[in-house]
This record gives C-alpha cells, structure tokens and sequence, in this order.
C-alpha cells in the first residue's frame, strides 16, 4: 500500500516526483505530497488530500528543488486529510512511510511528554521526529537510531536540510527499490516510478538501509555493517505503464490477455513428452515424486487463483492440494510437513500477509515456490524456487490478466507434476492441445463485450447478487463476486450452488440476480437443477457456460474440462468493469483498496 518516489541529483526533483506519484497512485490514492530541498537549503514540503494530479496542479512555480521525496498514501491511521498526509516533518527532517509502526501510541506518548507537539493523527509522523531528535552526525545514523526504536513494518525515504544532496531510505516489509542513473540516483516503492528514467536498478532486502547520493549509492544492515548489492535491469518497457488509448487500465489489461497467456506458455510445453518445462522449479522428477500434499497460499484474488490451481493439480497429478488466505495461515501456528510443497501466490510479489507466511514456512523448514509476476520482488527472492507470470505491469487495481495468468501457470504447474506421476501422454497432449487454444478462445469471449456491457448497465440497477458455482465453477463465482464488488461497489456474495438448499435460497427473490457457473461438463445436470430450485422462487438467474440459455446468457468456448475455469472467469471481468462505468466509477482506483498490500 501507498507509494514512495525520490531523487537526487542536478535536475529538478518535482516534475520527477509528481509524475512517479502518478505512475504509483494504484497503491494508494487519498493524499498526496511533496518535499524537496530547495537549492537555498531550504525545506518546501506541499501534501493535500485527494489525487496527485491535484496536487500537481497546485505547485507554484518556485517549488523546486534537486533533493526531494513523495508520497501517494492509501490510509491506515487517520482519515485522509491535509495534515495526515506524507511527508511528515520535523524540523529539519522530511519523511514518507509505507507499513504500520505498531508501537505509534507509546512513541506518540513518549514524545508529547518531552513537548513535541504532533500535527497529525498518523503512526508515520513519530519517525521525522526521532530522527531529528538524534545527535548523530551523519544522516544514516540517525535514521538507525530511529528505526532501533520502531515495531512494525515500513518503506521509507528521508530528506534532511543539514545533508543536502542526500537521500535514506529503508526497508522493513514493505518495498523499496533503488534506481541507477548518470550522475542521479532515485528510489521508489515500485520499479513503475523509475522505468522512464532508468533500467538499472537494486532491490533493498528487509533489514536494509541505503545512503543515496547523485553519484552512488551504499548499502548497510540496520546494525551498521555493509552490504553488496549487484544491480538487476527492469525487463518491462515504459510503455507498458502507459493506456494506450483506453480509458482505463482495467479494461486495456482485460484486453491484453490473449498476449498475456501467450507469454505465460511461451517456451513452457513439451510437444515431444507433452509435459510443460518450469526450470524455475529447482525440483528434480524424484524430488517431485516424493511430494505427498501441495499447499497454496495467496490473498485476495491470488488465493482464488490458488485453488483454480489446487483443483487442476488434484485432478491432473492427483497430489491431494488446497489453497488458503496467507492471512489466515500465518497466524494460526499451522504444522508444516517436509513432504509437502508449499507455493505462494502475488502479483507484485510484496504482499505482506504472503511474504510473511513465506518466511514462516522457511523458518520452520517447508519447501516454497513462488509464483508472482514481478521479478526480484521480495517473495521471489525468499522462495527456494518458483515461475514468473510474464504478465507485464498491472496498473489497475483489481487483477485481471495476472489472475488469468496465474490460473494458467498452474494449469502448467499440474501438467508438470501430472506426467511425473500417472498422467498419461495422451491426457498430457490433450491439456496442452488446450492450453495452446486458450489466447485464441480469450479474443472469442473479448468480441462479445458490446453484448456482456449492455447486460452489466442493466444488471447495475441491483444493490446485490448471487455467485454460485460447482467445483470447477466455485473459485470462478469467487472471483466473479470479488471483481463486482471491487470496482462496482455492488454488494455480492460467493456460494457453492450444491449448498444453495442449505440456507441462501431463503434470499432469493426477484430482487437478488444469480450469476451462475453452468460449464458443459459432468455436473451439467446438476446446475439445472440448482437454476430451477432458484427460477421457482421467481430469482433472475445469468449464466456463464458452454450453452445459450437466452439473453441472460454469455457463452465460453468449449476447451478441456480441467482448464473451464480459466476462461470462465473472463466475461465476469468484463461485467464487473461494465457495471462499475454504468455507474460511473474510478474503475481503475476502487475507494478502500489498493494494488499491493503491504502492511499487517
């Protein structure tokens, strides 16, 4: 959550900032601002409530400076408001801060009792005020000093009028990434700030500090002694940031699925074995055979990839597999088996609740994969193994193409391991046979977006509504009602249709639309029947299959059973997205949410 921009160097920091605060505002969007150390050494610090490009606008002219840092934020303590926007001062000292300080209120105590008078309701604030109040000599010692007293997690970029010239920034749990440039040197929360000005860049560990200059960088852990750092390059061209046209970036990534999946498969299946080829794995045919139980981790729409994920590999290798919240796992002390593989599931890789039960399960010994979409991101590096998306950057808030992604990716995953356990070479031909037809079939639903737009303005006029799906088809009405009531803002609730009778058909009413899941396959009969139960009671039902059941249908093309649900799931995206322009929404920013969440 929330993002972070800085520079150094000999050009002006503003225009650098402003428009990297835009390229992050995904990760947080209620307040925005500013602080740059003017070439008279003075502090000008600019923050308000609501987006950057309002506070971009409000700059007068002699705001500049060659020094300085920003902040988007996506609020955790205090209601967005001018004062509890970033950065917080002290003093000489300007701070902006990702994560939660969980001791706020006993720092906040302590320094009132000292006379400090905090401006803010935020836990943030605390920290411009202990670093100002160190008597270190040098800037990095200071923040040290800080951060020695701090509990909770936290990216963090300081400026300091006494050091000028010079940038601290920090990690603990929450992002921070170094940009390298000619004779100027940046630092953001993600690498989207960074990749118009610069291809180089490092990612900071947890427990890592970095002094930043124009002309370098050092790097140290919180207790002083150094560290090296090998600068990777940004893969992802600036383009790729940019709408191209579209109003919003969920629509323009919707659209960019067919590539999407293309990329995910390139260069992944095997003609000749009719297997799928992840040497990202690190795990040998015998390592995989031993594998008893496969646990998948993930939050928010990563764990309803999951257990599309958990289904294709109980189904193709016949390992027993379950997906479950990282948020839930990494709290409840879970037992972890050394036969089982564990995989962990994040688009931008950051997501604290994962990272953290990453870390978890390594401390206790389990065997973790990662599958995300950001290279050098940090569950990347903390797994022992994993497979990149390929997905290209994912602006908009609620996922799409790395839910499609991720979905297909362990359709690869559940090949794999199905042909080094009882999967047949002829069941293995017939998966990637379908796997290959699955960009072609994506740009077959994406053709019928006039007709599922006109279906969502009407279905916009509902203040709730049903998902219902069986097996396959329940992670898709889980993710079909998670995308509504992202971008819509329309109340909608998730149930399996087999536990319909079990108490939700008691809301059912001409008043509570169902979507249902209905794919061709061998519970066909079932659905109908569940469709019926919901028709008597005088319910509106829209169906998502393989058959045309009237103008309250949209069909999917027919591909294998196992892989349904991940084309299912694509005209629920269209429908959500169309709902939330029906009444007139920031598709792209959901109020409540942001991209990566990386606090507790």
């Amino acid at each position: 959550m929330c993002g972070i921009v800085a520079y150094t160097g000999p050009g002006d920091a503003v225009p650098i900032l402003t428009e990297g605060l835009a390229r992050l505002e995904y990760r947080g969007y209620d307040s925005a601002g500013l602080a740059v150390v003017g070439r008279s050494g003075d502090l000008r610090v600019r923050k308000a409530a609501g987006r950057v490009a309002a506070l971009a606008a409000s700059l007068p002219a002699r705001f500049k400076g060659g020094t300085g840092i920003g902040h988007t934020r996506w609020a955790t303590h205090g209601e967005p408001s001018d004062d509890n926007a970033h950065p917080h001062v002290a003093g000489t000292v300007a701070v902006v801060h990702n994560g939660i300080i969980e001791n706020a209120d006993e720092l906040r105590a302590k320094l009132r009792a000292d006379g400090v008078v905090l401006a803010s309701e935020t836990d943030s604030e605390v920290l411009p005020h202990l670093i100002a109040r160190s008597a270190a000599a040098e800037l990095e010692d200071a923040v040290r000093e800080a951060l020695s007293q701090i509990v909770g997690t936290y990216g963090i970029a300081v400026v300091d009028t006494r050091h000028p010239g010079v940038l601290v920034v920090a990690r603990n749990g929450s992002p921070v990434v170094l940009g390298i440039g000619e004779k100027e040197m940046y630092a953001a929360s993600d690498v989207a700030a960074l990749v118009r000005y610069t291809r180089q860049v490092v990612h900071l560990d947890d427990g890592e500090l970095a002094t930043i200059r124009p002309d370098g960088f050092r790097t140290s852990t919180l207790d002083a002694r150094a560290t090296r750092k090998e600068p990777s390059v940004i893969e992802t061209e600036d383009a790729a940031y940019d709408a191209e046209g579209y109003t919003h970036f969920m629509r323009k990534e919707i659209h960019e699925q067919p590539a999407a999946v293309e990329r995910a498969l390139r260069g992944r299946l095997d003609g000749r074995f009719h297997t799928a080829h992840l040497g990202g794995l690190e795990l040998d045919p015998r390592e995989a055979r031993a594998i008893r139980r496969v646990k998948i981790l993930g939050c928010g729409s990563a764990y309803y990839a999951g257990q599309v994920g958990a289904q294709l590999i109980e189904e193709l290798a016949r390992i027993p597999a379950d997906a479950e919240p990282a948020s839930e796992f990494r709290y409840r002390n879970p037992v972890v088996e050394a036969d089982t593989l564990y995989i962990a599931v994040s688009q931008s890789g950051e997501t604290y609740d994962t990272l953290a039960a990453v870390q978890e399960l390594r401390r206790k010994g389990g065997r973790v994969l990662g599958v995300v979409n950001a290279v050098g991101s940090a569950i990347a590096r903390e797994c022992d193994g994993g497979i990149y998306l390929h997905a290209g950057p994912e602006i908009a808030v609620a996922s799409t193409k790395a839910y499609t992604s991720t979905a297909v990716v362990f359709a690869l995953l559940a090949l794999h391991l199905g042909r080094i356990h009882d999967l047949s070479p002829a069941d293995g031909r017939r998966i990637a046979e379908g796997l290959r037809a699955l960009p072609g079939q994506i740009e077959e639903i994406l053709r019928q977006e006039d007709r599922i737009a006109a279906l969502a303005a009407d279905l916009a006029k509902y203040r709730s509504m049903l998902f219902v799906g069986r097996v396959r088809g329940w992670p898709v009405a889980r993710e079909g009602a998670q995308k509504l009531k992202e971008v819509s803002y329309i109340h909608a609730e998730a149930y399996p249709a087999s536990e319909l009778k079990h108490g939700p058909l008691a809301l059912i009413s001409p008043d509570l639309p169902a979507v249902a899941i209905v794919p061709d396959d061998e519970l066909l009969d079932k659905n109908r029947s569940t469709l019926g139960e919901i028709r008597a009671r005088h319910g509106r039902v829209i169906t998502i299959g393989h058959t045309d059941a009237g103008e309250d249908s949209v069909v999917v093309p027919k591909n294998e059973p196992e892989l349904d649900a991940i084309l299912l799931p694509i005209p629920l995206q269209l429908l959500a997205y169309h709902a939330a322009v029906a009444l007139d929404h920031d598709v792209d920013k959901p109020r409540n949410l942001a991209k990566s969440v990386t606090v507790d």
